[in-house]
């Protein structure tokens, strides 16, 4: 049986992963920050609670770290941890810097003291690429980071490849483009846009408030990306891989697809931050915009080309977005119902 340690285990992709590293025969141990209950929705919702071991373990914290990784021993360390919040970081740009860029190599640099043998997996970012130098976005894009969260992603992505080349570490990085599903966090667009559907079809009236509709995303099926993480652990060779869908959708579109299965029929008018978008079946504004929503620097096009990951580790996304937005929306309807 091998041993895997999920950093952010009670989050969207530690909960998914860890139920796929369970199902695969593992024995799962995670880690969660210090606090009176650690937050396991994610994990009761997939009924795997129970089945993991919870450890107290914070990326600012070296001493933390240390004791965690000499006591529990691991085969496979998958750091998903982080600020994770784009909007956040620019109101916590030093702590995300701390967490998301410091935290990789406090964990690296005690790994190869004390687990040198442990394979490390880096959660890396399509938000490194930011102000786009080609599209798609490949492995050996440039990277052109628009935030803080991306900035601080990129000192995370190097400093992995720098202890894979300097020390032989088998330390690879997954450059994730967007990746969602109904344990998705609230304050991230996508679960903002299914929850506010979902409130209006039963009954609420309150439009949903949003930025800049024109930007563009690569969406795809956190359930889907995790066995890409997984499959990159189990390479002879460590490497660095896009994981992505190949195909962009507007915050606009996404919308549509979304409030399309819950019987809205949206109808878009204005332009800027005077655009709406109402049901034409009620008459009821459903989408709203607000300066606020919008970046200090933005991202608009993200699309990335997975054809690494495919050939070399066989891996594909099964989820389209059609689906992807279908199946948030209707998860929070039925969860309000």
């Amino acid at each position: 049986m091998k041993t895997a340690f999920i950093t952010g285990i009670t989050g969207q992709d530690g909960a998914y992963l860890a139920k796929l590293l369970l199902e695969k025969g593992y024995e799962v141990h995670g880690g969660v920050r210090r606090i009176s209950h650690p937050e396991t929705t994610r994990l009761d919702i997939l009924g795997i609670t129970g089945k993991v071991h919870l450890h107290e373990f914070d990326l600012s914290e070296q001493n933390n770290i240390f004791r965690v990784i000499r006591d529990v021993a691991m085969d496979e360390f998958y750091n998903l941890a982080a600020q994770s919040f784009v909007g956040t970081s620019w109101d916590l740009p030093i702590y995300t810097a701390d967490v998301d860029g410091m935290g990789v190599i406090r964990v690296l640099d005690t790994l190869r003291t004390l687990r040198p043998d442990c394979r490390f997996y880096q959660a890396s970012t399509s938000e490194m690429f930011g102000l786009v130098q080609e599209v798609p976005q490949r492995e050996t894009t440039p990277l052109y980071p628009r935030s803080p969260y991306g900035v601080a992603k990129v000192y995370g992505h190097y400093i992995t490849m720098n202890y894979r080349e300097s020390f032989g570490m088998h330390a690879s990085s997954g450059i994730l483009f967007n990746h969602e599903s109904p344990l998705r966090g609230k304050e991230f667009v996508t679960r903002k846009i299914t929850l506010g559907l979902a409130r209006l079809a039963h009954g609420g009236t309150d439009a949903i408030q949003l930025g800049n509709m024109d930007a563009q995303r690569d969406w795809g099926f956190a359930g889907d990306y995790v066995e890409g993480m997984w499959r990159m652990l189990q390479q002879d060779e460590a490497d660095d891989y896009v994981l992505a869908t190949g195909v962009t959708t507007t915050i606009r579109d996404f919308v549509s697809h979304a409030a399309g299965v819950l019987g809205m029929e949206l109808v878009w008018e204005g332009e800027g931050v005077n655009e709406t978008a109402t049901d034409h079946k009620t008459g009821k504004r459903i989408v709203e915009i607000n300066e606020k929503f919008f970046r200090p620097a933005e991202v608009d096009l993200l699309i990335g080309d997975a054809s690494k990951a495919r050939e070399t580790l066989g891996w594909a996304p099964k989820v389209d977005i059609r689906q992807l937005a279908e199946m948030m929306a209707r998860s929070d309807y039925d969860a309000l119902s």
